[in-house]
């Protein structure tokens, strides 16, 4: 599992994102322990109270625990890995809350343990946390026999298109995939050697290099956004310097937008405002097919959580009427038949506790699979409107270098464009 860590204050903040609904479908709180009341802000209050007799102005701490993508992990694998997070960094016996978190088909956990100890009214220190985590987690990977991923390896081969939550917003109202953006910038750089044959690569992939007023060089798309070279490349400014030299030979932002402008024909704004509105429309139907198999599932969950329930009661109930009472009783706690029919009862008790966790693990399994096939489909629409998307950025060159050039058809604009000859033939359209 991927372990991340911090600790932290705002404990009524932090409770309430963990059981917010709005960016997960299933929201699950599967524990709270240590604390005098078992609801979850209540909980948090109180560590909050307790840390407030103390000078810690972090005192829980947080860690989200990642298992790899169509791996299912049992209820117990997160809870052993958890028991082995606490043993290794102190937090034995310290109250504690565990989340589940599901989204996209993936499910992982949220684990809080509260830092204060109550008894000495002090912050447990947690030196070297993060490393002691990334030995955890490597351990985790190779138990359960779960393919290394390359970060833990080794630190240098960590993936190098990750990007901060800037660069997320940027590329999503550009309507591209970051990591791609920023394979795209990186791979114009690795394949040039100059200022023109640089320019020459950004051009061919839509791409227009120009004077930044704060960052020196940068790129701009057709959409006039403005990516920062030295941030999506992974090059340090002297080492743009170098090759392009003085960025204050290039035209600005500004007129850069302009030629865009200028160059955008009527037929390729049309094409691109097509692809984009196709593109929404196929994320809208697979947006409610989502909705749809999230309410399913909630309605299915609601249901067996009521069944397993109502069946415990009832077993329960029946166990304690096994337990002989008054005089009765008596004769046969002497005769230790009430020690060998509590026995029986506390083994029953958890059987059943493991039966039930069991089929709650495998409705969850079942609805998780569900969702990765639709997550899937979800993946394969975004791949092809971002490809889609990113040929429209190179036929904008080409439509400046040669006005008569003609975009390749996609599957859609195919379909549309026959279907309307159709209309023509049949008398339908003008």
């Amino acid at each position: 599992m991927i372990l991340k860590a911090k600790e932290r204050g705002e404990a009524g903040q932090l409770a309430r994102y963990l059981l917010a609904m709005r960016d997960n479908e299933h929201v699950e709180l599967h524990e709270v322990s240590g604390f005098a009341s078992d609801d979850l802000i209540e909980a948090f209050c109180e560590a909050d109270a307790i840390a407030k007799g103390t000078r810690c102005k972090n005192y829980l701490f947080s860690i989200s625990l990642n298992p790899p993508q169509g791996v299912k992990a049992s209820t117990k694998a997160f809870e052993q890995a958890a028991i082995r997070i606490e043993e290794k960094l102190g937090l034995k016996d310290q109250p504690r809350a565990i989340v589940f978190h599901e989204k996209d088909g993936r499910r992982h956990a949220h684990v809080v343990w509260s830092r204060i100890d109550a008894e000495r009214m002090r912050a447990i220190n947690l030196p070297h946390y993060k490393s002691k985590l990334r030995d955890i987690s490597r351990e985790l990977y190779l138990e359960h026999g779960w393919d290394l991923p390359r970060g833990l390896q080794d630190r240098r081969l960590r993936d190098p298109t990750n990007f901060s939550r800037e660069e997320w917003q940027q590329a999503r109202r550009a309507g591209l995939d970051p990591r791609e953006i920023k394979s795209v910038l990186r791979g114009c750089w690795e394949s040039s050697d100059n200022l023109a044959s640089f320019e020459q690569a950004l051009k061919e992939r839509g791409f227009w290099l120009a004077r930044g007023d704060r960052r020196g060089f940068v790129a701009v798309d057709y959409m006039g956004e403005v990516y920062s070279l030295s941030r999506f490349t992974g090059v340090k400014v002297k080492e743009l310097k170098a090759r392009l030299r003085d960025h204050k030979q290039l035209a600005s932002v500004g007129e850069v937008r302009a030629r865009i402008t200028e160059s955008m024909t009527t037929r390729l704004a049309e094409f691109i405002k097509e692809a984009e509105r196709d593109a929404k429309q196929r994320a809208a139907i697979l947006d409610f097919h989502k909705k749809e198999m999230v309410a399913r599932q909630h309605d299915e969950r609601t249901g067996l959580w009521r069944k397993l329930k109502n069946r415990w009661q009832a077993e329960t109930k029946e166990r304690a009427q096994r337990l002989p009472r008054g005089i009765s009783g008596i004769w046969h706690r002497l005769t230790g038949q009430y020690a060998r029919i509590k026995a029986q009862n506390e083994q029953e008790t958890l059987q059943a506790w493991h039966r039930d966790r069991a089929e709650k693990d495998a409705l969850i399994f079942r609805h998780l699979e569900e969702r990765a096939a639709l997550q899937k489909d979800i993946q394969r629409q975004n791949a092809r409107s971002q490809q889609e998307l990113m040929q429209l950025r190179a036929d904008v060159v080409k439509y400046q270098e040669n006005p008569d050039h003609k975009p390749p058809l996609t599957r859609d604009r195919e379909e549309a464009l026959r279907q309307r000859r159709k209309a023509r033939r049949r008398g339908l359209e003008p």
